[in-house]
């Protein structure tokens, strides 16, 4: 965790560097051989057709389904590091840039049947201030708090998603680690997953990562040349695909050739796993300049884009905050967000286009109030929000944000949210709305509202862990101990810990044994075919483990 007294004025450190080598572990291992080239492709199974050029071909021997097992171990290591972050206003977020573009990849056919349905396609966030974004095997990505905090819109947030996920999709990941000498691909993951004893114990290490093929890892590794074009052509496809604007990737190049002149002092990790090279630059300024032209947005897209970048506006801000930054960016953050609201007009008629004004301003208010808030200065916070929400009044998700931010200053501290004596939590629009009114209906001695809810989603959403948590609490507090330990089991499972949810599921079961009278035998028959199916996954786990070793 960085400290929170840190000085803002020193630029950011290479912070986990056993993350960077996991993720460079996962991402490439193609210097481990020589780079694939077209040429070498030739004789591989046709790809699929993208716009007017081929694809790179798919000459894997890595099946989807050992492609995602491998994904998944590397993802309970992720799940587990202390920098690891769920927060359902981010996640919102994010989700509402993903979704479309895997809409768009699976219209354009970008995106097979097999690994739509085997793969994980989940986003983490990482508590980190550098700049970057990365794929691992099995359809996960990792983006840091620095990207969003740092990119100028959500459209060059989804110029990075997109091309991280078109690495997935041309099965970039799995090519490479077929590259890798044929060997066994749980090598590759028991190599990754050594690397992880250096979070704890620099010294282990090296001892962890030996032979001579994991030495070479250790050096800088990246996609082929035209692996990284490919991810380019495809990534952009998507991406106009799903209604966002090209500039976005002309505008993440911009900052990325800045970082480049300034040989990248350590704050753009994203530059060293995908390195510009001339081609690629100049075929995405080529492909830039011809949707430019081709397109004419209407002014109602004008102003929809314009209603976007006022939720970016808020977004960018928030992430920076949860990258622990430390106490004086609170404060100046803090500082302009009461600035702007001192400088503020009159409140103006609602107009269909959000002024760019309005823009940096509602940014502002935001920032402060969430950087208030962090400094317990909760007076503050309110009087920023207050000037805020006639800004956001009436445009969608901005003004729902205003709104959460609101119970969240509540629930900092210590209150019990206004909105929780009348909020009904069974129309929740989103899952941020959902847990945050839990949470404060959870305050307000609400927790049967609370658990009908929650058990309604965790029925649709299973893998949603801080869901489980919240009904585990919400359970604790009706005095539903069996409920609330299996609740609990099942937030382990959905991070994939499976020992640990195998032994709540059978504390539950002994719950049951030595207290008849918490017995609910309806929840027991589910928590017993629960425990045999995580008995089963560990079991197989066992027996992939003993046969690569």
């Amino acid at each position: 965790m960085t400290s929170s007294n840190r000085s803002d004025n020193t630029p950011p450190q290479p912070r986990h560097a056993w993350r960077r080598l996991v993720l460079v572990l996962a991402l490439a291992l193609c210097q481990l051989a020589p780079p694939l080239s077209l040429a070498q492709t030739a004789g591989a199974a046709p790809g699929r057709a993208t716009g007017s050029l081929p694809s790179l071909g798919d000459n894997s021997e890595l099946s989807a389904a050992a492609e995602r097992r491998i994904g998944d171990r590397i993802a309970v290591s992720i799940y587990r590091d202390p920098d690891y972050v769920d927060d359902p206003v981010l996640v919102d977020y994010l989700q509402g840039i993903w979704q479309p573009l895997m809409a768009a990849a699976r219209a354009r056919g970008e995106l097979p049947a097999e690994l739509d349905e085997r793969f994980a396609w989940e986003l983490f966030l990482i508590r980190d201030r550098s700049i970057n974004a990365f794929a691992l095997p099995g359809g996960y990505f990792g983006v840091h708090l620095g990207l969003i905090g740092t990119v100028g819109s959500a459209d060059e947030l989804a110029a990075v998603l997109a091309h991280e996920m078109s690495h997935v999709t041309q099965r970039h990941i799995s090519r490479l680690m077929t590259q890798q000498s044929r060997q066994a691909p749980w090598m590759i993951a028991a190599m990754i997953l050594g690397v992880l004893a250096a979070n704890k114990n620099p010294n282990a290490g090296s001892a962890a990562i030996v032979g001579g093929q994991a030495l070479a890892a250790q050096g800088q590794l990246n996609f082929s040349r035209d692996m990284e074009r490919e991810a380019d052509r495809v990534g952009f496809g998507v991406m106009e695909g799903a209604g966002y604007a090209s500039r976005g990737v002309s505008g993440m190049f911009e900052k990325l050739q800045q970082a480049n002149r300034l040989n990248d002092n350590g704050s753009f990790p994203y530059l060293r796993s995908h390195p510009l090279t001339t081609e690629r630059i100049a075929e995405a300024q080529a492909r830039v300049q011809l949707a430019s032209a081709a397109a004419k947005p209407s002014p109602e897209k004008l102003a929809a884009e314009s209603r976007t970048q006022l939720l970016h506006a808020m977004m960018a801000p928030r992430a920076r905050i949860l990258a622990v930054p430390g106490v004086d960016a609170l404060r100046t953050m803090l500082a302009e967000g009461q600035r702007r609201a001192a400088a503020l007009p009159a409140p103006q008629p609602a107009a269909p286009a959000v002024s760019a004004a309005t823009v940096r301003d509602a940014g502002a208010l935001y920032g402060g109030a969430f950087a208030a808030a962090q400094l317990r200065d909760f007076s503050a916070a309110r009087n920023l929000l207050g000037r805020l929400k006639p800004l956001t009044a009436d445009i969608g998700p901005a003004a729902k944000a205003a709104e959460l931010l609101a119970i969240e200053v509540d629930l900092l501290e210590g209150k019990i949210p206004a909105s929780a004596a009348s909020a009904d939590i069974g129309k929740a629009g989103s899952r941020a709305e959902l847990l945050l009114q839990a949470k404060a209906l959870m305050a307000a001695s609400r927790a049967p509202d609370v658990s009908q809810a929650l058990q309604t989603w965790v029925a649709v959403h299973p893998r949603d862990a801080m869901a489980w948590q919240l009904l585990a609490v919400a359970c604790g507090q009706q005095n539903q101990p069996v409920r609330a330990i299996r609740a609990d089991a099942e937030s382990r499972a959905a991070q994939l810990d499976y020992a640990a949810a195998l032994d709540r599921f059978k504390a539950a079961q002994g719950l049951m044994r030595s207290s008849p009278a918490s017995a609910d035998y309806v929840e027991g028959s589910i928590i017993d075919t629960r425990t045999r199916q995580v008995e089963s996954i560990l079991k197989e786990q066992a027996l992939e483990d003993k046969v690569n070793r």
